[in-house]
This record gives structure tokens, C-alpha cells and sequence, in this order.
């Protein structure tokens, strides 16, 4: 039995698994879809969403974003989640920031059943050059 990966056969070649037959499909059973946890995190993500509309709506105000950039400057990361913790969201906000622009991470409470988040909406800003 000759393999052809050139246009002529170099030499007689071995199947990779002798008995196997490539004329045989392998059929896979699968378990039954169960869109629940999906749901779930469609219903959390939501959240999220308006929670970071939220967070998007503070940061509009020039105000706070001296002070939430004056304490960045200045590296004084408990100064900047406080100033975090004064817009009232109602999920965690992990916030890191470098000279060029600031990332918020929020993300869902864990479920109790399974102590899993299951959603993060990660905001990327860009505030200088």
C-alpha cells in the first residue's frame, strides 16, 4: 500500500494504526445542552453592563476625575479605590492604572452553589500619552 505525498511514491509506508479503516466515521455521543448556567451569566453580564454604565457616567464628572487622577499620579492606590468606593456600585471594582490609562475590572458576586463568578467587563481607558 503506497501513500502518496509526493507526485510518485518513494517508498512502501506503514498505516499509522494498523486496523484502522478510514472509511469508518467516529461518532461521538454528547450530553444533552443545558442553557441554565448561560442564562445565568446572560443575566449577570446585564449587570454588569449597567453597573459599568454607572462607573461611566462618574468618570464623565471632571471633578472626580482630578482627584481619581491626582491619586494615581501620586501612586496612592488606597486613595483610588475610595474614590471608587464613593460611586456606589453594587459589584466589585478592581481598579489599576499607569501613566497612559486605566483599567477597571468588574465582576459578578460569586454564585453560592458553585463559588465561581462567572462574568468580568473589563473598561480600558486611555488618559495620557
Amino acid at each position: 500500500m503506497y501513500y502518496y505525498h509526493y507526485p510518485y511514491p518513494l517508498y512502501p509506508q506503514q498505516p499509522a494504526y494498523p486496523g484502522y479503516h478510514y472509511h469508518y466515521p467516529i461518532t461521538r455521543q454528547y450530553p444533552p445542552v443545558d442553557v441554565n448556567v448561560f442564562t445565568k451569566s446572560i443575566k449577570s453580564y446585564r449587570l454588569l453592563l449597567s453597573q459599568g454604565s454607572i462607573l461611566l457616567n462618574r468618570l464623565d464628572d471632571k471633578d472626580f476625575d482630578v482627584k481619581l487622577m491626582t491619586a494615581a499620579q501620586q501612586g496612592n492606590q488606597a486613595e483610588v479605590d475610595r474614590l471608587m468606593k464613593t460611586i456606589g456600585l453594587k459589584v466589585p471594582v478592581k481598579t489599576t492604572f499607569t501613566p497612559t490609562g486605566v483599567n477597571f475590572e468588574l465582576k459578578t458576586q460569586p454564585d453560592p452553589s458553585s463559588q465561581m463568578t462567572c462574568c468580568t467587563l473589563t473598561v480600558n481607558l486611555k488618559w495620557g500619552n
